[in-house]
């Protein structure tokens, strides 16, 4: 009995009705140096859209710094999850200086995975210049997990959306979240990841994507949220914070801020890959109700681009439960004749061994239909790493990009699995380039073979991986570079219901 109440007294809600100021991305900035140099980088031209990708993970910190260090009206940066960790600091700091020369920063996180501390977050939220809202957060009241349980239905569906603007010229879309894992920092492993740099009429979409999110009612403001009225204390936060920053930010920052890459955009020696392009993205609103095709505006969209291929598909994606539906699908594309290559991760690179459980339920299936299997190798960190680099012990994919008949490019937040599709929203661009998608196409073939193993049914209807490892074929008849225990753990975790996954 006390063990019931103690769970009635933690199940507390947020309310959602509070007041907040509406605001959205400032309409003209064309006097923004960022604006001349996009118009420079387009030749002038304010009709098309530029892009160009992000795959190594410190290009990809060193373009959010430089972005950061050049606003001079507007920064908005939505994320899934950020981490109290060196990358964290780094871009935090980078905010408060944005700050503190008048830019206005709005700063977007879901709430469920992000484990900076509220007293931090509140810090940031002091700022005159910056505010800071949770999406969808966790009642501060009662005991946290409580809850969450006691609200699942609603506390279940997050904002997995990532996207960061600039003076409204210039867009980061993709993958990434803010962590070392993500940015090549993290020194014994790499989530290998995607994003593409956006110029054009395209950032506009993005940015009213952003204000979707940040005027909805589940967009929570911290100060709603952070029950601490002593000043001292958010006074105390940031000095600590700003000192860690300090001790953070040096090396990181230069390192970032100079590699090959920045110095070409930089010096605007780049030619952006000019194309048409569309922002696809859920409406919030999918997280209040019950989830219909309509509500799964992503997935139907990508779910179209796939059915319009006429030769073929490469899909990333770190999670693939395809269910029966997906493998009916799957089974219609590949009766037109059209080729299937699929990029996952292994049980050993997967961070979540209950999607892997799933997943493999289905692998022989989609081995029979004719699908092109691939699994990321854990050691493939040390074959990815440039040379002169340290060299990772481990590699997690986490990649969300398709690329159809080297003509389109997808790339955006979307997983292909029940959790991205049914339960949180997503994003994303849709991108028609035959030179970005025959360079990328190009590029994942020579790489694909040197950092996974191929799947493949032996004459007993059984699973083997094939890779060439140091110049010798290799076969594999269980779960490659994984533990007895790890490959059980994957067995047992079978339990786990699919739809949340």
């Amino acid at each position: 009995m006390r063990t019931v109440l103690l769970f009635v007294a933690g199940c507390a809600s947020v309310p959602l009705d509070g007041q907040k100021e509406t605001s959205v991305a400032f309409a003209d900035t064309s006097n923004t140096r960022m604006a001349g140099r996009v118009s420079s980088w387009l030749d002038g031209r304010n009709d098309v859209n530029g892009f160009y990708p992000l795959t190594k993970g410190l290009d990809a910190f060193g373009v959010r710094l430089g972005l950061m260090d050049a606003a001079e009206t507007s920064i908005d940066a939505q994320y899934f999850l950020m981490k109290p960790d060196n990358a964290g600091l780094v871009f935090a700091a980078e905010m408060l200086k944005a700050a503190d020369r008048g830019v206005r920063v709005r700063f977007l996180l879901d709430d469920i995975f992000t484990t900076v501390e509220d007293t931090d977050l509140a810090m940031l939220d002091a700022h005159p210049n910056i505010e800071v809202r949770l999406f969808n957060p966790i009642s501060r009241k009662g005991v946290y997990w409580f809850n969450y349980i006691g609200h699942f239905s609603l506390t279940n569906r997050r904002m997995h959306n990532k996207s960061f603007v600039v003076d409204n010229q210039v867009a980061v879309v993709g993958g990434r979240n803010i962590a070392v894992e993500y940015f090549q920092l993290e020194t014994t492993g790499e989530f290998i990841d995607f994003d593409m740099r956006s110029i054009g009429p395209i950032v506009k979409e993005v940015s009213s994507e952003f204000d979707l999110f940040w005027n909805h009612k589940l967009a929570v403001p911290m100060r709603d949220l952070y029950g601490e009225t002593d000043p001292q204390k958010i006074e105390d936060s940031q000095a600590r914070m700003k000192q860690q920053m300090a001790d953070a930010g040096e090396s990181i920052y230069a390192g970032a801020i100079t590699t090959p890459l920045m110095k070409q955009i930089i010096a605007q020696s780049l030619d952006p890959y000019v194309a048409e392009a569309r922002l696809i993205t859920d409406n919030p609103d999918k997280l209040l109700v019950k989830v219909s095709d309509k509500q799964k505006i992503v997935a139907r969209e990508i779910r179209d681009a796939l059915a319009a291929a006429e030769r073929e598909i490469y899909i990333f994606t770190p999670y693939f439960v395809p269910r029966k539906g997906g493998i009916e699908f799957i089974k219609q594309l590949r009766a037109k004749g059209i080729r299937i290559v699929v990029l996952t991760n292994s049980l050993a690179t997967n961070n979540h061994t209950a999607v892997h459980s799933a997943y493999a339920t289905y692998r022989k299936d989609l081995l029979r239909a004719g699908v092109e299997l691939w699994e990321a190798r854990a050691d493939a960190a040390k074959i990815t790493t440039p040379e002169g680099e340290t060299r990772l012990d481990k590699l997690t994919l986490h990649t969300k990009g398709i690329l159809i008949d080297r003509t389109r490019i997808f790339v955006g937040s979307l997983n292909l699995d029940p959790r991205s599709i049914d339960i949180n929203t997503e994003m994303g661009l849709l991108i028609d380039s035959p030179d970005l998608a025959g360079l990328s196409t190009d590029n994942v073939i020579k790489r694909i073979p040197s950092m996974a193993y191929r799947l493949k049914l032996d004459e007993n209807n059984r699973i083997t991986w094939h890779a060439t490892i140091d110049g010798k074929e290799v076969v594999e008849t269980k779960e490659p570079q994984t533990s007895g225990w790890k490959r059980f753990s994957a067995w047992f975790q079978k339990i786990v219901p699919e739809k949340q996954l």
